[in-house]
């Protein structure tokens, strides 16, 4: 852990992967269920939320996901979708993160009538309402929406459009989620072509649920500016011995061109644990590859990806990596600067997120 009595959860930080239906409140689901008569699992918070987790800890990521038909479930309605993002906005605001990007699929929010439209206003508002609560205790937070397409679905221009309507209302990117292996980018190419034409930010799921060719096709295809998790592309990566007490390391093509151009690794170390994306190293936290992609210089990012379904906070994920692998507080604070200059943000907004980074550390 950094120095002795340096609580994490103080520090100022910043969160680039965050799923609004991956960031409910087990309590929030309880009360939205009861409404619609949904039938839950658990009854009371603490069960609810263990089911969850556990439910999420399976070392497969279509296991995961299916998790997910009770969240977004209880996200069909206007009033609901403004509470839950108001809500996640608070909840990130009190681990000290001040500045997030808030990803969702509207087209998963329309059963009760929403238009996409609505949807993306509602969850707007809800932002909106929560950036102003917190304002009242003397917390600042900004907080923009990264929209997604669902990569087995056929709506991605029709998302990609959605997108670029809102991008000066609140919206600063697009994403495509979902289950990876099967889906390639290419196929949503002409969604991605368009966002090109706009000139507008894209992050894509890859190297989480497959391997290196999804990551290439991300980028390709893609255009990704960064990449959604993109763990696995440590399996590009030759670790050799040359004698007993010197090793080598050997950069595949592809690892070299993500490291060179410093195009950001979103990381989320418990989820890539509980999903099997790091299966190939291991299963424990010490054998997550981030520590060899941050030695090596990459531009890693860490995040929490669903905060529900892995029982855990920014900060947390950071004493997690800080335990492991015996991170200080330099090393914390790079990580931060790491995600401020990989904001889908202006330069200026960038550089005055850095700014409020190293004050906050120096105030330590």
């Amino acid at each position: 852990m950094p120095g002795s009595g340096i609580s994490i959860n103080t520090l100022p930080k910043v969160s680039l992967h965050d799923h609004l239906d991956g960031g409910l409140r087990a309590a929030t689901i309880i009360e939205l269920a009861e409404a619609i008569d949904l039938d839950l699992p658990a009854s009371t918070e603490p069960d609810l939320a263990d089911w969850f987790v556990s439910q999420s800890t399976t070392g497969s990521l279509e296991d995961y996901l299916k998790t997910f038909d009770i969240t977004v479930a209880v996200m069909q309605t206007h009033d609901a979708l403004v509470r839950v993002a108001r809500e996640f906005v608070e909840d990130l605001a009190l681990d000290g993160v001040i500045y997030a990007e808030v990803r969702w699929a509207p087209e998963q929010h329309l059963a009760g009538g929403l238009t996409l439209d609505q949807a993306v206003d509602a969850v707007q508002e809800g932002i909106e309402a929560g950036i102003a609560r917190v304002a009242q205790a003397g917390i600042t937070i900004k907080v923009g929406q990264l929209i997604t397409a669902m990569r087995h679905a056929d709506r991605s221009l029709e998302v990609a459009e959605l997108a670029v309507r809102h991008r000066d209302l609140g919206v600063v990117g697009f994403d495509i989620a979902g289950a990876e292996a099967g889906f390639p980018a290419a196929k949503h190419r002409v969604a991605f072509d368009y966002l090109a034409q706009n000139l507008f930010p894209v992050t894509v799921h890859a190297g989480e649920g497959d391997g290196l060719a999804s990551i290439r096709g991300a980028l390709i295809d893609g255009r990704a500016l960064r990449l959604g998790h993109g763990v696995r592309l440590a399996e590009d990566i030759e670790i050799g011995r040359e004698d007993q007490d010197n090793t080598y390391v050997t950069l595949g093509p592809l690892a070299q061109w993500v490291r060179d151009r410093e195009i950001p690794l979103e990381l989320s170390p418990s989820s890539n644990l509980q999903t099997g994306a790091i299966a190939a190293w291991g299963d424990d936290i010490l054998d997550h590859p981030f520590d060899l992609l941050y030695q090596l210089g990459f531009r890693v990012t860490v995040n929490t990806d669903n905060r529900l379904m892995s029982g855990t906070t920014l900060s947390r994920e950071l004493a997690l990596l800080s335990d492991a692998f015996g991170y200080d507080l330099d090393d914390l604070e790079a990580l931060q600067l790491n995600a401020a200059s990989s904001a889908f943000l202006p330069l200026e907004e960038r550089e005055e997120l850095a700014d409020a980074i190293v004050a906050g550390f120096a105030d330590v």
